[in-house]
């Protein structure tokens, strides 16, 4: 396994958050894409602004990641942080994610996603929230 990282979850803040983020651990973002930005993916009326992923890099080595849930109704404190794990290779994403999904919940299957890496989402058996990732390039 490469790293593990936080992935924040945000009501619509995830911009705000992260400029405040920013201020106070400094360093540039090394990734910042709105909903309307993503070609394959249908966005809600009116969630266009909001963020489908930023990220910004720590001095430690990890990287601090974020998104807005579209879906208020679901968002709620306690379920707006995940793990974020990024494999080696895809093969060992599948593993780790069928592991963790065991006696869980698999929400997003481990697959290839629009942008080219592989991703997956779950909630393990003890209710913590997972994400899965490989990145081939």
């Amino acid at each position: 396994m490469k790293v593990v990282n936080p992935y924040l979850n945000f009501p619509g803040t995830a911009e705000e958050a992260f400029n405040f983020y920013k201020s106070v651990f400094g360093g540039e973002f090394s990734a910042f894409m709105r909903m309307k930005d993503v070609q394959d993916m249908p966005v809600p009326a009116g969630e266009e602004e909001k963020i489908m992923h930023v990220a910004l890099p720590l001095s430690s080595g990890q990287v601090l990641m974020a998104s807005d849930n579209c879906n208020a109704s679901t968002f709620k404190a306690g379920n707006n942080v995940n793990v974020s794990i990024h494999a080696e290779s895809e093969e060992e994403g599948q593993k780790l994610y069928d592991a963790l999904a065991k006696d869980g919940k698999a929400e997003h299957p481990y697959q290839k996603q629009f942008w080219g890496s592989w991703h997956g989402g779950l909630t393990d058996k003890f209710g913590i929230c997972w994400l899965v990732n490989y990145d081939p390039m």
